[in-house]
């Protein structure tokens, strides 16, 4: 019954004699029997409760024993800590024997994954960890002391011995290499401070196995204390940082996290957060040592192998890499000064100020600090960017007009203006660009000298000649720190030598030009450095947000030193702020809400410039911030903006266009600011022309915010807070093929939809019937063939008059026609359009036909004082333009298409995709828990929708169980945006929560 590994005699039970072992020391009767892994005992789960492991009869009692007591004070420390309980036998003892003298304890069984296995690991989940590991120790901390006496191959103070080992058994010689390098270091540096840290009980061996995740993220179970030692208590935070970094996109930011965590539950000196990496990269060298020295021992033991992969991979990667940094970022995500000399070097800078790197001081010239920050409106739109030229000409113009001899371009400044793959490309396919400017811009025209603010030597220089880099940059070495120049003339760097002493006030180089200085408006980039990391004529200037804090720590602000302010102000709480002053009735998107400040293309952009692909927001129908569109509104704005009491060609122009897109019978146009207002409108003209009031609509669907809207929109009387249908509003059944109560499946669905409708009309006369083409809020339901044109013709048989609400819908986004009641094969008598017509301006409009129009005209005059105004004409004349000559209506059918078979290809690998559905770009995508049931996965669809924004993808939910995935991105979408959606979206459907429990 026993197997020896490694020397040690490993039981091998079977499951009957696990069961029996459960029922005859415990008196529990498992309803189930199943292994679980361990690498000396061997652990059975008694299903559902309970976990008996069997150790080896060869182990120390004396050190089983301490385990069990650590357990029990850590129970009574921290009663909420998941950890297993101690269960005892029938006899009330802690340990059981078996016949054959193998030891047997009970615990209690902790549901969950490993993390080694869950997805994802967010910012979140890492800190929790932490947290959960500084309670811990925090926990143990009682135990000082107490620990058995033992040798054991994973005690951190043993790491020189181990790496030994390990290179006389690794085959590779880079890889011995690493390990060669490793144990250098660790004798050198680690050791000796490793033995005057605090000491203490620890876990010691907080590895992605030994730690279990529920499926919502939550941590539910610590495993495996059989491992603990009496060390440094820092120990057990830089194993857990050791595992957590594995095959991260950024793996030093995910240890920051996980240290940042533990710190607030287990505060850490300065000398422990200085060596929390080296002592993690030891764990990580220790761990493929010792499984180089098992898989020696045990070849056919291929797993080894397997599970050191993700450790080698990240040993390998850390090549090269500084130390220092993750000691600047550890200190960082801990709330401290990220250089821990940060405040003296500071010091000594300001102590240099004001000074000047320009021929000129700039302490009293005439300056204009430019605002390059994402939401300026100085900047303009973003297609200023695009041509260096015109960037150029947009900045030094409005220096000229301002009269400034120098501009100013701030430090701490979230920017767009990074749009190279040097910026872009975050780690590992990481979707959070370097944005926030780390020093101070001085545009000044090309050739301007530049002269050294400090004694100083040359340290480096180079050209950095990728698109959008420095340019030709140099770094001055001084007293404490470095000054770096970037943007400068190519010969600024001829004849230069590392060493060359610099003396204060010096002329060393000159400004650039495009395209030498790296394709920028001429301007210097000036930048304070207190460690440059290794690096040589270069240095980042520009970095994450997330990492803002770290960044500006290691280059202050040089503004002081200047003798200029340029630091941006801090934005308020606009959260607190919006709850004192808008109603809570208007809701947010998202649980953690965006600070939407720029819109560009497809994207939206935050307060930091990251960019968020839009899939959502329809209104931006030709795309955010369209220039043609913007600029059509600023010109005739700048001309006139009134009522239509007026005679004027823009209205004219408009109505002329739109009815060239319209069916000959639809010839009379009412403009109006909204689509709700058009919808109520469409109402009014229908009700004049029938003098009736009752109104069939489509259950699940939306029509607008009116009073007169709510009433005919289920989606809304029938929700929350509402009141249910009014006396005069019928619902007809939701024709969905999906989940109705007639499915695809039954070829003739259709009609039996149709047969609903003719029942409830029969013997009835109508007044309206108000429909989208597609139902949009009722989740995005394609409408059964030949549904619509059946019910147009019941609802006139009864006297009725059908409006088409294209609200959404319209303009070219079907694709396939340039309204979407053209794909049903029907002519509504009268068709509603809102914003997506102005590309988020406020405009709609109702165009009926010339007899429904005399209709209304009863002598009550209809005047809508800015509908169909001068400027909101020209901006629909030019969405118009733009949807034309862009061909966005067949793009729509392209993208839609690319977008429908990239998403059936995820519901063929996802079951929880049940449904995929739309036309064009007018899509949506249902998620199930079952696909026998259609049980709605609501929660799940929060989440996908929210995983999504945090991987700069926006899309949103809706239809009446909140479980539909809805798509209704700018026209101007490509296929770029859509690998890059599909990608997404892809990976986050991996991810535990959203799969089967």
């Amino acid at each position: 019954m026993g197997e020896e590994t490694l020397g040690i005699a490993r039981p091998r039970l079977s499951l009957d004699q696990a069961r029996e072992l459960g029922r005859k020391l415990y008196g529990v009767d498992p309803s189930g029997v199943a292994t679980l892994p361990s690498e000396r005992d061997q652990n059975f789960h008694l299903k559902p409760d309970h976990v008996l492991k069997i150790s080896s009869a060869s182990e120390e009692r004396t050190v089983l024993d301490f385990e069990n007591r650590a357990l029990q004070h850590v129970a009574r420390e921290d009663p909420s800590l998941p950890v297993p309980r101690l269960i005892p036998t029938l006899e009330g003892e802690l340990m059981g024997e078996t016949a054959s003298g193998w030891i047997c304890r009970l615990f209690s069984y902790l549901p969950g994954k490993p993390l080694a296995s869950f997805k994802p690991h967010t910012v979140d989940l890492l800190r929790t960890l932490g947290r959960t590991m500084g309670r811990l120790d925090r926990a143990l901390a009682g135990l000082a002391n107490e620990a058995h006496p033992r040798t054991l191959k994973w005690d951190m103070t043993r790491a020189a011995d181990v790496l030994r080992d390990g290179m006389a058994r690794v085959e590779t010689h880079d890889r011995r290499a690493i390990l060669e390098r490793h144990l250098a270091r660790f004798e050198r540096n680690v050791l000796s401070r490793l033995l005057e840290l605090p000491r203490g009980v620890i876990h010691n061996d907080g590895n992605d196995h030994n730690i279990l995740i529920g499926r919502s993220g939550e941590i539910t179970g610590f495993l495996d204390f059989g491992d603990m030692i009496e060390g440094a208590v820092v120990c057990d935070l830089a194993i857990l940082c050791a595992y957590a970094m594995l095959d991260k996109r950024d793996p030093v930011g995910a240890a920051a996290t996980v240290v940042a965590g533990y710190h607030e539950e287990h505060p850490l000196s300065d000398e422990e957060l200085a060596l929390v990496f080296p002592l993690a990269v030891t764990r990580l060298a220790m761990s493929v040592s010792i499984c180089a020295r098992q898989f020696r021992d045990e070849p056919e033991r291929e797993y080894l192998r397997v599970s050191q992969a993700p450790a080698w991979r990240l040993l390998e990667r850390l090549e090269g890499e500084c130390d220092r940094f993750p000691h600047y970022a550890f200190r960082a995500a801990c709330g401290k000064d990220p250089h821990p000399d940060g405040a003296g070097a500071r010091r000594f800078f300001h102590a240099q100020a004001p000074t000047s790197v320009l021929p000129f001081p700039l302490a009293g010239e005439p300056i204009h600090v430019f605002d390059l920050s994402v939401g300026s409106q100085e900047l303009g739109g973003l297609e200023v960017l695009e041509d260096v030229e015109c960037f150029t000409s947009h900045l030094f113009s409005k220096m000229k007009r301002t009269g400034a001899r120098v501009g100013i371009g701030c430090y701490d400044e979230a920017r767009p203006l990074y749009t190279s793959a040097i910026f872009t490309s975050a780690p590992e396919g990481g979707s959070e660009p370097r944005t926030v400017h780390l020093g101070i811009d001085l545009f000044v025209e090309p050739g301007t000298p530049i002269h050294a603010p400090l004694d100083g030597v040359v340290h480096s220089f180079r050209l950095n000649d990728a698109p959008l880099d420095y340019g030709p940059t140099i770094i001055l070495e001084h007293a404490l720190g470095y000054t770096l120049y970037g943007h400068l003339s190519s010969r600024s760097i001829d004849g230069l030598e590392r060493g060359q002493r610099i003396r204060k006030g010096e002329a060393f180089a000159e400004v650039g030009d495009f395209p030498a200085n790296g394709n920028w408006p001429p301007h210097l980039h000036f930048q304070i450095i207190l460690d440059l990391l290794d690096k040589e004529g270069d240095f980042p200037g520009v970095a994450r947000p997330s990492e803002r804090l770290l960044w500006l720590g290691l280059s202050p602000d040089p503004g002081p030193f200047l003798g200029i302010e340029s630091k941006m102000a801090a934005e308020s709480d606009l959260t607190a702020e919006r709850r004192q002053h808008l109603s809570g009735a208007l809701s947010l998107a998202y649980e953690r809400p965006l600070h939407i400040v720029r819109g560009s293309k497809c994207f939206l952009y935050d307060t930091d410039a990251r960019p968020y692909l839009d899939m959502v927001n329809n209104v931006a129908h030709v795309g955010h911030c369209h220039p043609r569109v913007v600029r059509a509104a600023s010109d005739q704005s700048a001309v006139l903006n009134t009522n239509t009491r007026y005679l004027h060609p823009n209205i004219l122009e408009y109505a002329q266009r739109l009815k060239a897109k319209l069916p000959s019978s639809l010839e009379v146009c009412f403009f109006v600011n909204s689509g709700s207002e058009a919808n109520d409108l469409a109402l009014r003209l229908a009700r004049a022309r029938t003098k009736r009031r009752e109104t069939l609509v489509l259950d699940g669907t939306y029509h607008g915010n009116l009073t007169s809207l709510i009433e005919v929109s289920p989606y809304k009387f029938d929700g929350p807070g509402g009141d249910g249908a009014p006396d005069h509003v019928t619902k007809l059944p939701m024709p969905d093929g999906y989940r109705g109560s007639h499915r695809r499946a039954d070829p003739d669905y259709s009609e039996r939809y149709v047969d609903d409708v003719r029942a409830i009309l029969e013997g009835r006369r109508a007044s309206v019937l108000i429909a989208e083409s597609i139902l949009s809020c009722a989740g995005q339901i394609v409408l059964p063939p030949g549904y619509l044109a059946a019910v147009h013709r019941l609802v006139r048989e009864a006297g009725g008059v059908c409006i088409a609400d294209e609200v959404q819908i319209g303009f070219g986004r079907v694709g396939s026609h340039f309204w979407a009641f053209e794909a049903e094969g029907v002519v509504p008598d009268i068709v509603t359009m809102g914003k997506p017509i102005g590309n988020g301006h406020p405009i709609g409009c109702v165009v009926t036909t010339r007899e429904i129009a005399r209709s209304f005209e009863t002598g009550m005059e209809y005047f809508n004082t800015f509908g169909g105004n001068p400027v909101s004409c020209a901006v629909g004349l030019a969405v118009l333009d733009v949807i034309e000559e862009q061909a966005l209506q067949e793009n729509a059918r392209k993208m839609g298409a690319r977008l429908i078979a990239g998403l059936r290809e995820l519901q063929e690998r996802f079951d929880i995709v049940g449904d995929v559905r739309g036309r064009g770009l007018f899509l949506g995508f249902e998620l199930v828990r079952d696909r026998e049931t259609l049980e709605p996965a609501a929660d799940e669809a929060r989440y996908l929708v929210n995983r999504m924004k945090e991987e700069g993808v926006l899309t949103s939910t809706d239809g009446p169980l909140e479980n539909v995935v809805k798509l209704k991105p700018p026209l101007i979408f490509s296929e770029e945006h859509a690998e890059t959606f599909l990608d997404k979206l892809a990976s986050v459907l991996e991810e535990d929560y959203l799969r089967p429990s």
